[in-house]
């Protein structure tokens, strides 16, 4: 009997095809499975973020800024391997849902409830594991320098000006959905963990801004900064004070917003739209 099996990854037109089909099935999940899976895509996201902050502790001190950076990308790559190995919701990666639309597989109304349930998810996911980080008391670690590092990432993510934002969201989206797109051609594990690793590190060794990462990193700072007590303090030499501009209000309006739209150009116009055009336009492809 013949066999269609094949170890060799898909090549782009049948990417396009299987990421077509993939938003078509992402876009018609139940709300209760697919908030579930976007909870759980956020906490995934959330523990990559805890080992770079970890990683990057004390980095700065041995190595240049870019060796810094690279060591971080490196450790934030395991948030996306869990979304992608373990099976999760990722906003980010569901900018590429834009694809099925645009052949009219799905309605506008399916592509925004999809959008919308899952940022929410990935919300109280990231959060969550925030929290949960914060309880921890691991900000504590090595006379606070963890709570530091995590202090300083989240206070220098409400400094960019509005603009500013949404270029580096527009990037970091970019190379995520690139980065997806690759794991859909993949066939193996090892494959999508290998189509992950380069992407990922580069967007975040670039210091490009991803919504979901931000969802943990900023709270984090800010968990820090409202419940450290007076010994984490003194350890780090600083007070709350040092981070007036750290606030929600920040958080949602300098950050979150900009960052997000970014994401959904970088993301639905750069990558989904622009593989759409080229591999399942009607008029192109004879349907």
């Amino acid at each position: 009997m013949e066999q269609n099996f094949s170890i060799d990854a898909l090549i782009p037109a049948e990417m396009a095809k299987k990421a077509e089909l993939a938003g078509v099935a992402k876009a018609n999940l139940g709300v209760f499975r697919m908030f579930a899976l976007a909870v759980l895509a956020g906490a995934f996201i959330g523990m990559g973020a805890v080992f770079a902050t970890t990683a990057t502790t004390g980095a700065s001190d041995l190595l240049p800024y870019g060796l810094v950076k690279l060591v971080g990308g490196l450790a934030f790559c395991l948030g996306l391997i869990l979304v992608i190995g373990a099976g999760a919701e990722l906003f980010t990666g569901n900018n590429l849902i834009v694809m099925a639309w645009a052949d009219k597989r799905i309605s506008t109304a399916a592509l925004l409830r999809n959008w919308g349930v899952v940022y929410m998810g990935n919300f109280v996911g990231s959060l969550a594991t925030a929290v949960g980080m914060f309880l921890t008391k691991q900000y504590a670690f090595n006379n606070g320098a963890i709570g530091l590092n995590a202090l300083n990432t989240a206070n220098a993510k409400v400094h960019y000006d509005f603009l500013q934002a949404i270029m580096l969201g527009i990037f970091c989206n970019a190379l995520v959905c690139l980065a997806v797109w690759l794991c859909i051609g993949a066939r193996t594990a090892a494959d999508k963990i290998l189509a992950i690793i380069f992407p990922i590190t580069a967007f975040v060794a670039a210091g490009f801004e991803h919504s979901v990462a931000n969802m943990y990193f900023i709270p984090m700072g800010l968990l820090i900064k409202a419940g450290a007590g007076a010994e984490f303090w003194a350890s780090v030499g600083k007070t709350a004070v040092d981070y007036s501009d750290l606030t929600w209000g920040s958080f949602f309006l300098t950050n979150l917003l900009p960052v997000t739209i970014g994401n959904i150009i970088g993301g639905a116009l750069m990558v989904g739209l622009v593989y759409w055009f080229i591999y399942l336009r009607p008029s192109w492809t004879g349907r």
